[in-house]
């Protein structure tokens, strides 16, 4: 168990599971530089960060609830947590001065569309996890909201997503005690990072020489259009 001291945020992870060296220069060494990407994320998570709770029929809607995993050490903040009447008595968790069960439900906002890696479902799955340890209760998927297709994508939590963000968890830990920025290396992904120009990864990662110039250029061509 982690003392609240030692708590780290959940948006950590997406950082994190993106490009260790982006996740250092922001929460190690507190650079940040927003391009469009990060602007339109930002906007999009305006709303949806405001506290508040809406009731649709058999839904309880809370926005901008706060988590917390004193096992994993974690805290941050879920988007929008969907609580559903709970109907052919199924598991769910009761809710003050409301009668009946309640099956939480968590919906991630993002911007664009979903993405080639894991960095999205993990940190989804990290948001279950503190909301499972507070209510006491198992959840089995949850979905995100992006803003281009402007639909919701349902993600199971499976065993293979669980381990995976377990173990992110666990290195977010052992960085964040080390306290090191990792070395710079290039890769067709930097293209998008907010960061490109304080982390300079091409003039600063490895070895400046032919060889090295080809597979750099190689690796754009071939990064798939999304």
């Amino acid at each position: 168990m982690y003392t609240e001291d030692e708590l780290l945020p959940i948006s950590a992870l997406q950082h994190l599971a993106f490009c260790e060296r982006q996740w250092a220069l922001i929460h190690i060494e507190g650079a940040w530089s927003e391009n469009r990407l990060t602007a339109e994320g930002r906007l999009l998570h305006d709303r949806p960060h405001e506290p508040e709770t809406e009731v649709r029929g058999d839904i309880r809607i809370a926005r901008g609830l706060r988590l917390r995993s004193l096992r994993l050490g974690l805290i941050g903040r879920a988007d929008v947590v969907e609580f559903h009447r709970v109907v052919d008595g199924k598991e769910g968790v009761s809710l003050e001065g409301t009668p009946g069960l309640w099956q939480p439900f968590v919906v991630e906002y993002k911007r664009g569309h979903p993405k080639i890696g894991h960095e999205d479902e993990i940190q989804l799955c990290a948001q279950v996890f503190c909301l499972e340890e507070m209510l006491g209760v198992s959840i089995s998927s949850a979905a995100f909201f992006y803003g281009e297709p402007r639909r919701r994508y349902e993600v199971v939590l499976d065993n293979a997503l669980r381990e995976e963000t377990e173990k992110l968890i666990a290195r977010l830990h052992e960085l964040t005690r080390a306290g090191q920025t990792p070395s710079a290396e290039y890769s067709p992904k930097c293209k998008s990072c907010s960061l490109i120009d304080l982390c300079l990864p091409g003039a600063t990662g490895g070895q400046r020489s032919a060889q090295t110039y080809l597979r750099k250029n190689i690796a754009e061509a071939e990064e798939p259009i999304l």
